[in-house]
This record gives C-alpha cells, structure tokens and sequence, in this order.
C-alpha cells in the first residue's frame, strides 16, 4: 500500500459521524479511499448524510494521521484495511467488520483459527483458574485465544493463552497508545511480544462504555466458537456470546454453583443451547478440532513424558512429585489441565489415573 492510500484510509477512518457501514458502502460505491476523497459533496452526498458528505470534502486530519504514522514506524504496529491480504478472514462474514485495524504485535495470527474466551471481571478463584487452564489447554491444541483485556476472566485466558502453543490476542475498545485497564499494563506488554493487540479505534480513543459492545462483535467474529467461564445475567460476557450465536459461531458455557450470581449467565446460555463443557476436549470435540502436527510438537514436550510416567495405575500426588522431579504447584497445574483435556481423572484420596 502506497502512502497516498494508507493516508486515505487513515483520514477517512478519522472522521467524524462516518459509521463502519457507510464507510464500507463509500468504498462499496466508490472504489477505495482515495476515490471517495476525490468524490464531489454532491456524490457523497448519494451515499452518507450530507453533514458526513461535508466532513469528508474538508480533507484529511494531517496532524492526527502524522501521530498515527509516527506510531507506524515503531516495530511491531501495523494498520490492517479491508483491502489487505491477511485482514482476519472471518471478520469478513460477519454484518458490520471494521473497515481497518490496528494491531500490534504479531500480525500472523489475526488469521490464525482462535477461540473467544471471555467472563466476569469479578471472577471466583476457581473460575480464573479455569479461564487460564482452559485457555492454555486449548492454545496447545492450536487455537489461538481471543479476549478482552479486562481484568478478572479475560486477564486469566490471556495469561493461558501466552502459556500455550498458539498464543493470544486481545481485542481492546480503546486505541492502541492507551491501556485498559491500567493494571494489565505488563500482560499488555506480554502481549505485544508474544501475542498481538488489534483495536478498530483510532490512537487516542479514552475508555468510553459504548465502545465495548463493539468490541466483543470483533471478539467473536474473529474466533470459531465462544467460552464463557463466568458471567452475570447482564453482563458483557452475555452480550458477546449473543454476537457469537447471531454470526454463525458455537457457544459454549461451563456451569457453576445454582447459589453463584456469576453462574446465572452461563446457566441461561445453557439453557438456551449453548454447549455445556467440562473440559477442553469437549471443545475440541464440537468444532472436530484436528490439532496441527506442527502445534502438537511445540505443545507436548515434557507434559508428554508426565502421562508416560504415570502408566495407568492410580498414583497418588506424592509419587508423581517423586517420579516426575516437580515441585507440587508446577505438577498440580501439569495435572489440571490434562483433566480439563479429558486425558486424566481424579479419583478418591488424592490419586490420579491416566485414562487415554
């Protein structure tokens, strides 16, 4: 892309009162960027409301796509349009895709095959624990994790996620120079290195409540299917698994405690059809998820030797520890998620059985 193009795709992406769809139909109508900007207001007009039509006959904002561009030439951030190659595939089925992204960090995955997992910002001990496990167990398995930076839930999935094979994305409702919320500021700087940031926001864009509804249609729309760990009856978690279901995408929900506010939302997703799941495999086992070989090489290494190690007779936690050289945290995390991926079970008396 030349600059005259990236600038017009930059300057039509600022401006004000002009909505994804009518940018999208501008294009439809008129070619790219530079086309719409060579346009009269009269033909603009055909197309956008004529306030819209006159705020694009004013021109290109030079000063904040001169911000925008020096924020491009640091390593590792990108602009993603409608007209690139590697914009995310499915974004593309979905009934309102952002006209342009912009990313930081690893660019590959906006097409890799990903999974949302989103919940409560006030998420139980067990249900964060569940969020990473998950998540790493999945990653693993070559589903690259998408969520929402938040705290609570989303925080836990991505930490799983850059634990795991395929890595993470989060998908923000601010601009990429702002992090919210300010304390997942390192897991952002994780994510950078390892994972990726997109936001369809421009540079400067505050933490603003309407924001985040469109967010989570992207959270869903780039994934294959969607996990909710925890959430409430009114909560974002529900507002994206409702986007997941109306484009085209698996829900799954995993079930909590009748007496735990943050189980109701998964509970009424159940209710209404979503995929009930205990552990990673039935995820896998819904979308018929073949793990690449090139992941099962990277994700195996020694959590491979630990099911050779056990046999298959019931070991208690104390021998695994003995046999294994782990310490009792780093094995009982090894532990879980070989029960989330259906490979172990946990018997009576603290003993362990492999079961494939």
């Amino acid at each position: 892309m030349h600059p005259g193009e990236r600038n017009a795709w930059l300057g039509l992406s600022l401006t004000p009162g002009l909505s994804s769809k009518q940018f999208r139909t501008l294009l439809a109508a008129l070619g790219g960027p530079e086309q719409i900007y060579a346009a009269t207001t009269g033909t603009l007009q055909q197309h956008v409301p004529v306030p819209v039509a006159q705020q694009i006959s004013q021109g290109i904002h030079i000063e904040r796509i001169a911000a925008t561009l020096d924020w491009l030439n640091q390593p590792g951030n990108y602009l993603v349009t409608l007209a690139d190659a590697d914009y995310p595939q499915r974004l593309l089925e979905i009934t309102d895709p952002p006209p342009l992204l912009y990313v930081k960090g690893r660019r590959e995955l906006l097409n890799k095959p990903g999974l949302a997992v989103v919940g409560s910002r006030n998420t139980t001990p067990q249900g964060a624990l569940n969020a990473e496990s998950f998540a790493h167990a999945l990653a693993d398995a070559g589903l690259t994790i998408i969520s929402g930076l938040a705290l609570g839930a989303d925080t836990a999935a991505h930490q799983g996620g850059l634990k795991g094979a395929a890595s993470t994305i989060a998908v923000v409702g601010t601009g990429l120079d702002i992090i919210y919320p300010a304390r997942n500021k390192a897991l952002a700087h994780q994510l950078a290195e390892h994972g990726a940031i997109i936001s369809e926001f421009p540079l400067g864009t505050p933490s603003i409540a309407a924001n985040f509804p469109r967010r989570n249609r992207i959270i869903s729309g780039i994934s294959l299917g969607c996990l909710v760990i925890e959430a409430a009856l009114q909560s974002g978690s529900l507002i994206t698994a409702r986007l997941a279901s109306e484009q085209g995408r698996e829900v799954f929900a995993i079930p909590g405690s009748i007496h735990s506010p943050v189980a109701r939302g998964c509970h009424y997703l159940i209710k209404q059809g979503a995929k009930l799941v205990e552990s990673a495999q039935d995820i896998l086992d819904e979308l018929r998820w073949h793990t690449p070989a090139a992941v099962t090489s990277v994700a195996n290494g020694y959590e491979d030797t630990l099911l050779t190690l056990m046999g298959f007779d019931a070991l208690h936690l104390d021998t695994l520890i003995a046999r294994s050289g782990l310490t009792a945290e780093t094995l009982s995390a090894m532990l879980l998620e070989k029960e989330l991926m259906g490979q172990i079970a946990t018997l009576p008396g603290g003993l362990y059985q492999r079961i494939i």
